[in-house]
């Protein structure tokens, strides 16, 4: 027996530690994320502020992100992705833990801003850490469980802060979420080894000396149609999660519970479709066709509900699929992304591209808003649809660079 078959399982092993670990790390970000809304209540009393004060924190925290993730992004080329995504779970939760011991608005604001560069390293270094370590048969599946990890942290977020602010206090629960977070850091701190030793695994593809670099590559048309349609996304599912329940009760009168109901099965089988959209991910090079096919077959059935009364059984059927195949998107969303990155630029293009979120979060909660005020419930599905039939000309428009096949693997040493 050679030394080969005996190594065999390894690179699955590896492969497994890894995803578990930078899932955890994306986990975090996302409690974090969702830490503030559910704790409203008990800081408008204690702190003795308005809504839109505490709105202001978030916005902070949002704008902190959106400003810094590219540099960030940069300095995950440079330095290396391992130390900069520890360094952002201690800070953020150490931003977390000094708001609830200083127990003030300013303390509270200040703390968010730092949260928000410590928010801008997970993207970039994730996905640095999985394009580069993770092997090519398995990747799409790693991002499916990088994304899922996300949305478990969005839905376990709100009841964690929630429970834990009525036992034992809002403040006692900022810096528990902190502990959270620097319990994940202390795994990978012990778990480095796994991480380090993964990189080496292949040779990287030596870089086109003429190809373009930092700020020229990120102006490239096709990494600016990948942030584009990360905008995209960001503000079609805006529109579905935070007012189609108003919408629909405006336009039918369809009862709250069942607009909530409707929507839980969106959110939940969108978690599922994620984890599906690894699979297929992994059996097709052709991810900007999966992509355009799921966001066209979603902005149909979203424009859909927008223009016919479905009743409350046909309704929650319709939308329990369509978050099916929304969640479909997103792994292939990412292989679009790694299949137009050079080797080497993973931190800056996905630290970019992932700003896309955030410009398309500061842009549609305000335009849906305003259109509900106009009282014309109808456009905000129509405009969601809107955005999912640019999403999928965006998508075919980069589907050249989408299938492309993944280098091969280099030879060992």
């Amino acid at each position: 027996m050679d030394a080969s078959s005996t190594l065999a399982p390894q690179p699955a092993r590896r492969d497994l530690s890894v995803i578990g670990l930078i899932c955890a790390a994306h986990f975090v970000s996302h409690v974090h994320i969702f830490i503030l809304p559910p704790l409203f209540p008990f800081l408008k009393d204690a702190l003795g502020v308005s809504y839109v004060e505490l709105g202001l924190v978030i916005t902070v925290f949002n704008v902190a992100t959106a400003v810094t993730q590219t540099p960030t992004g940069f300095l995950v080329d440079r330095i290396g992705p391992f130390r900069l995504l520890v360094a952002g779970l201690v800070l953020g939760s150490l931003s977390l833990a000094v708001a609830g011991l200083a127990g003030s608005y300013m303390a509270l604001l200040v703390a968010f801003l730092f949260a928000g560069l410590a928010n801008s390293v997970y993207h970039p270094a994730d996905y640095s850490i999985l394009s580069s370590t993770v092997q090519d048969s398995r990747i799409g599946r790693a991002f499916s469980f990088h994304t899922f990890s996300g949305y478990l942290g969005t839905a376990v977020s709100p009841a964690l802060m929630l429970g834990l602010a009525l036992t034992v206090g809002w403040q006692a629960a900022l810096v528990v979420a902190g502990a959270i977070g620097f319990a994940v850091a202390i795994l990978l701190l012990v778990r480095s080894g796994d991480l380090a030793h993964a990189q080496p695994r292949r040779k990287q593809t030596k870089a086109d000396p003429s190809a373009p670099s930092g700020v020229r590559l990120l102006m490239q048309p096709t990494i600016l149609g990948l942030m584009f349609f990360f905008m995209l996304i960001t503000m079609s599912a805006s529109g579905i999660t935070s007012f189609s329940v108003v919408a629909l009760n405006s336009l039918y009168g369809t009862p709250l519970a069942v607009g909530n109901t409707a929507l839980t099965g969106y959110l939940v089988t969108g978690a599922i479709g994620v984890l599906l959209g690894g699979w297929i991910a992994d059996r097709t090079r052709h991810h900007a066709f999966v992509a355009a096919a799921c966001f066209a077959g979603t902005s149909a059935v979203v424009l859909l509900l927008g223009s016919v009364d479905l009743g409350p059984t046909l309704l929650i059927v319709v939308m329990t699929l369509s978050g099916l195949a929304y969640g479909i998107i997103m792994p292939s969303r990412d292989m679009m992304v790694r299949a137009a990155t050079p080797p080497g630029s993973f931190g800056k293009v996905f630290g970019f591209v992932s700003t896309g979120f955030s410009v398309g979060g500061m842009i549609a909660p305000p335009l849906y808003g305003y259109i509900m005020d106009r009282g014309e419930p109808f456009w905000i599905f129509a405009c969601a649809a809107a955005f999912m039939l640019i999403g999928t000309l965006t998508a075919l428009s980069r589907s050249r660079i989408a299938t492309r096949p993944a280098p091969a693997p280099a030879a060992a040493e």
